[in-house]
């Protein structure tokens, strides 16, 4: 939307194109204007290439501004990437597999990525690093901890909001399901969790981290049948990535003597 198209223009040519640029809500380049076209006329610049630096400026910065508003959207948090992750720890783990991850086909052909493996493993760490490369490349992204996303979702019937919750986790292309199968469920939650899943099958992606491989999660469910449903569009063509070897967590400091188990 023009901003004030009605007050006089600008006696001084620079400012009347910064005005109109700002009109014209291109912020970024009326920003640059002043900086291009002194460099313009110091270098003697075509005026073909004068005009695509500036739109150029202009569209570099809306990516920039798209960027971060899907950072802080996706609530992500701290990553810390690959720099520094053994993958000779990880034997099982394939970097090459990791790494392709990246180019995120799998969001776009809308299948799912699970990381299993023991606590402090890095399994949270390689999730959000697949979800940030998500974001940067230009896809909607949602991290939550898996219990907070079914208690949210069962809050959600007391106000009779339940439908716009739902959208909040369908609505993203990739959701990434942290901490899953760290506590049973019962039938409300196993309910929750497969209109979640049912429901981006096949239309979005799920990125999930859990504890406990897929033979202990039947025991999770309150019967098998309700495990096998929602498990098996978890599965399906997705790209499943084994973290074993020691945690990386370690104490600080340990005193006094050892505790008997």
């Amino acid at each position: 939307m023009a901003r004030n198209t009605r007050r006089p223009p600008a006696p001084d040519p620079l400012q009347e194109l910064i005005q109109l640029a700002e009109d014209l809500d291109l912020t970024a380049l009326a920003k640059a204007l002043p900086g291009m076209l002194a460099k313009a006329e110091a270098e003697g610049l075509a005026f073909t290439d004068f005009a695509l630096a500036l739109l150029r400026a202009e569209i570099c910065a809306r990516r920039e501004r798209s960027l971060n508003r899907g950072l802080r959207r996706s609530h992500l948090g701290t990553i810390e990437g690959l720099d520094g992750f053994d993958f000779a720890k990880r034997s099982q783990l394939e970097p090459r597999v990791v790494r392709e991850l990246f180019n995120c086909r799998f969001v776009e052909e809308r299948r799912n990525v699970l990381c299993l493996g023991k606590p402090g493993l890095g399994k949270t760490r390689i999730a959000k690093a697949i979800a940030h490369a998500a974001c940067t490349a230009g896809y909607s992204c949602l991290c939550v901890v898996t219990a907070e996303m079914l208690e949210d979702l069962h809050a959600s019937q007391a106000d009779h909001s339940f439908r716009r919750a739902l959208r909040r986790y369908l609505k993203p292309q990739l959701l990434l399901m942290d901490e899953f199968a760290y506590e049973p469920f019962d039938l409300r939650a196993t309910t929750y969790l497969y209109r979640v899943v049912s429901a981006r099958y096949g239309q979005g992606s799920i990125v999930l981290t859990a504890n406990t491989g897929f033979s202990h999660w039947k025991t999770l469910f309150p019967s098998e049948p309700m495990a096998v449903a929602t498990v098996d569009r978890l599965v399906d063509r997705a790209t499943i990535l084994r973290f074993t070897g020691e945690t990386y967590r370690n104490p600080k400091e340990v005193t006094g003597a050892p505790i008997d188990n």
